[in-house]
């Protein structure tokens, strides 16, 4: 699946656990979610990829920012 440009996966690790991963730049992220229905799962994943990317953008910012002093 594709949320934001950002390819990420869900998948059934147990009865009411998810596990997600996705990939922004280098970094991989993974992890556990748990939730009885799986479009739950998957929105929580887009809000997760939602805030890294907003964390990334920041920091990308921060450094150029500093660059120009």
């Amino acid at each position: 699946m594709i949320h934001k440009g950002v390819e990420y996966t869900v998948t059934l690790a147990t009865p009411g656990v998810w596990k997600w991963q996705f990939q922004i730049g280098d970094t991989i992220k993974t992890g556990k979610t748990e939730a009885k229905l799986q479009l739950l799962a998957i929105r929580r994943v887009q809000l997760r990829i939602d805030r890294e990317l907003k964390k990334a953008s920041r920091e990308a910012s921060g450094a150029e920012d500093s660059s120009l002093r």
